[in-house]
């Protein structure tokens, strides 16, 4: 990659070997192939050997499942239909060999999300990993009030792309850029949300806490909806919790723990 870097003097190739140790390797490129999904019933089919539930829990990436499904199975052909944040819990659709052919399909599928929206403080990540970057006294909060705001929040919805997140800029995933304090300008994506559901109202310390059920399209970044929330009531707020509970009609109920495997 080094005498790469010395022909090539481009402005992107500079920012690209900023990230070198985020490119794939050029050697192994060959060994891709093409895969064609065809959409249909695959989509809603039960755990098989080729396809298995997860249930991710908390302080794990979603390539960290992987891993360990790796070592476990012997395989290293295994991949996942739709990232989790590390401090996010829930269900992880996995293909095992022939089966990663099929996560695209799932992929497509609309979400199911619980989330705790912690009001009073907001983070440079969206959730109780980041930096906070405001905070602020929150005395009650009413019930109607919130499921009024959730109501409107209904149906199409522009949102910004939160920084740290695994969408591209010139190649380089935006949290890489994130670590390293460059800003990038801020990106916007439309997503749909079908539905917004308050559960209840609660209290850690001195601050409400919300808890919302979420059904959403693919795509949809639960803490940018979380903050949008906080937003429309006037209060930083962030994700103190998230937990994925479906994808289509496959419920994390059907999920194993990878220790389970």
């Amino acid at each position: 990659m080094q005498q790469y870097v010395h022909l090539v003097h481009s402005p992107q190739i500079k920012l690209l070997a900023l990230f070198a140790d985020s490119l794939p390797n050029v050697a192994n490129s060959s060994q891709k192939s093409t895969i064609t999904i065809q959409q249909g019933d695959n989509a809603k089919m039960a755990e098989t050997k080729e396809i298995i539930f997860i249930d991710k829990p908390r302080g794990i990436t979603s390539f960290g499942v992987i891993a360990i499904l790796r070592r476990k199975l012997g395989i290293k052909r295994i991949g996942h239909a739709g990232t989790l944040d590390p401090f996010a819990t829930g269900l992880l659709i996995v293909g095992i060999g022939a089966g990663t052919k099929k996560l695209k399909e799932f992929e497509a599928l609309p979400k199911t999300y619980v989330m705790d929206v912690f009001l009073g403080k907001r983070t440079d990540t969206g959730d109780p990993e980041g930096k906070i970057i405001e905070e602020k006294k929150v005395g009650d909060v009413e019930s109607s009030n919130v499921e009024k705001i959730l109501a409107g929040m209904e149906g199409e919805l522009e949102l910004p792309i939160p920084q740290y997140s695994a969408v591209k800029h010139k190649g380089i995933r935006l949290y890489k850029y994130a670590r390293r304090g460059i800003k990038i300008e801020q990106k916007f994506r439309k997503t749909e949300i079908f539905k917004l559901k308050l559960f209840g109202v609660s209290r850690s310390g001195n601050n409400p806490v919300l808890r919302v059920e979420m059904d959403c399209e693919k795509g949809t970044y639960a803490r940018a909806v979380g903050e949008e929330l906080g937003r429309r009531l006037g209060i930083p707020a962030m994700l103190a919790e998230l937990r994925r509970t479906k994808i289509g009609d496959i419920s994390v109920d059907n999920a194993k723990k990878p220790e389970e495997i």
